[in-house]
């Protein structure tokens, strides 16, 4: 499975947004890893031609190849500062790039899905695409004058008229529409797949798909034509093919491929990509994981408002895995989530460093466990119930221990339908709950209260911690997708070895099963300090 964020725009430095895409990609990758599902890859890069890269670099007094090379770089460094392991970089300016490309457009022209024609209407140069009238609307700026902008960025648009190639997407509504009905799945969340559905049921006008030469300069030139540049959003999305040696050996990992993208560039994605494939005889991407926006404030980022968030300033303040866990937990795919700082304090204290880390701290401190070895389990103590919904409890075990246990025990098969629902969050929101449930049963049970040396109060106090360290093992293993650092650190505390952390054979407390745990008795790991620094707020 190849999984792949946006090729991000190189005219300026990377912002949360960008890496939120990145870090739902990486997420997905590391729990398919984990569960050792086949092999997988992870592509991202920068889309370095167009309108746009040109005259930021003019304005920055660069060329476009100086910029693209320092902007990449940046987003290069960010990707690897938040540990996403993706194990292809594109850059569009790539030779191997501008080949698949310029093949791709030859197979466009030899199925005869472009022609010339002239094109007239309304460029948003900061978009790169011609916006229909009613996309559009007036505004008066600084001066007073009227200028057309556009309706969803305010960005200003300009009356266009040129000579390009048109691609024959009006030809492509009935295949787009039997694709979607045949793959309920194809798009999620749900809201975006009965958007792009919508869209099949209005105007599909065909799309120009080149630009004039004199205009735009920095672009991969039609093959056929010198007068002509490819348009950039045709260029960008044949990355997906290049990163896997289209047009030669694209098809050991095509159809296979995941798209996480924005909810911006939904129809480029959803309508015009799956449009020239089909075109050219191949099948659409398998899935489009769509995402929304990240505000701040309840604004949106904009260099102009000066909000927005640079992610090495967040990862300074709150650490790689505490970014990383904050995103991810925060995140909802289907509707724009906000970002301040106050929030982000609360949540990492309260989750991380309280309940995860005091947790872990609590159950394997040297007063409650001298020997420093993970406690053997009672079964006398904990007796083996039916059915955790129906009990009373059973000696010290209450009703509350049963259902917690019950609990643990299928948190591993809903993570992973959430995750595979492309859900991370509601994940992350099940292992929270649990571990509140952990604090409760340890609370409960006090075992700082219970005397060792007396033989029966051991094995009670043993129990105890052995279903602590269970639940915290299973959290520790969950957790490795999204926060890998902290994971390790938990997983080495509990002398879990890195062949154990495997997901596809996760088993959670086999002694209140009956069966042998390979942990019991051994020795914990060295003490890892403290799991998650609280913050400051």
């Amino acid at each position: 499975l190849l999984l792949s964020t946006p090729i991000f725009y190189a005219n300026g430095p990377p912002h949360i947004g960008h890496l939120y895409s990145a870090l739902l990609a990486d997420a997905l990758l590391r729990h398919r890893r984990l569960r050792a599902a086949g092999p997988g890859r992870l592509c991202t890069g920068t889309d370095e031609h167009g309108l746009k890269i040109q005259q930021a670099a003019a304005a920055a007094g660069m060329s476009p190849p100086e910029l693209c090379e320092r902007v990449s770089g940046l987003f290069r460094q960010a990707m690897a500062q938040a540990g996403i392991a993706f194990t292809d970089f594109t850059r569009t300016s790539e030779p191997r790039h501008r080949r698949a490309v310029q093949h791709f457009w030859g197979a466009l022209c030899d199925c005869g899905a472009l022609y010339k024609g002239s094109y007239e209407g309304w460029y948003c140069t900061p978009e790169e695409s011609f916006l229909p009238e009613s996309q559009l609307t007036e505004r008066r700026d600084a001066q007073g004058h009227p200028r057309k902008v556009s309706l969803e960025t305010g960005h200003e648009v300009h009356w266009t008229k040129e000579e390009n190639y048109m691609f024959r997407l009006s030809a492509f509504r009935d295949p787009l529409q039997n694709w979607l009905r045949d793959n309920p799945r194809a798009i999620s969340p749900d809201p975006f797949y009965q958007r792009v559905l919508r869209w099949l049921d209005e105007d599909l006008p065909d799309l120009s798909v080149s630009r004039e030469r004199s205009r735009l300069q920095w672009g991969i030139p039609v093959p056929s034509d010198p007068t002509q540049t490819i348009y950039v959003w045709v260029d960008a999305l044949v990355n997906y093919l290049s990163v896997v040696g289209y047009p030669e050996s694209h098809s050991a990992w095509w159809p296979a491929v995941h798209h996480v993208v924005g909810k911006d560039i939904l129809k480029f994605h959803a309508l015009y990509w799956p449009a020239l494939l089909l075109a050219v005889g191949l099948a659409p991407p398998e899935r489009i994981l769509v995402h929304s926006h990240w505000t701040v404030r309840g604004q949106k980022m904009s260099k102009s408002l000066g909000n927005v968030v640079d992610p090495a300033t967040c990862m300074g303040q709150y650490g790689v895995d505490g970014f990383r866990y904050f995103l991810l937990r925060q995140g909802v795919p289907e509707r724009d989530c906000d970002y301040y700082d106050e929030k982000v304090v609360k949540l990492l204290n309260s989750e991380l460093a309280d309940a995860l880390g005091g947790l872990l701290n609590r159950s394997t401190a040297s007063s409650i466990n001298p020997s420093n070895t993970y406690p053997c389990f009672s079964e006398p103590c904990f007796p083996k119930v039916l059915d955790s919904r129906e009990t009373k409890g059973i000696g010290r075990v209450s009703a509350e221990d049963y259902e917690l246990v019950a609990v643990v025990a299928s948190l591993p098969a809903q993570v992973a339908g959430y995750f595979e629902g492309f859900q991370i969050y509601k994940a992350l929101e099940c292992i929270a709950q649990c571990v509140r449930q952990t604090n409760g049963f340890f609370q409960r049970h006090r075992p700082w209260k219970l005397n060792r040396r007396d033989a029966v109060e051991r094995l009670w106090l043993d129990t105890i911690l052995h279903v602590t360290l269970e639940c915290l093992r299973v959290y520790g293993m969950l957790l490795q997708p999204v926060v890998p650092h902290m994971a390790d650190k938990l997983l080495s505390r509990l002398a879990v070895e890195p062949g154990e952390r495997g997901l596809s054979d996760l088993t959670f407390l086999a002694r209140y099963d009956g069966k042998p745990c390979p942990f019991e008795g051994r020795r914990l790991g060295p003490d890892t300090g403290v799991l998650f620094q609280r913050l400051e707020k």
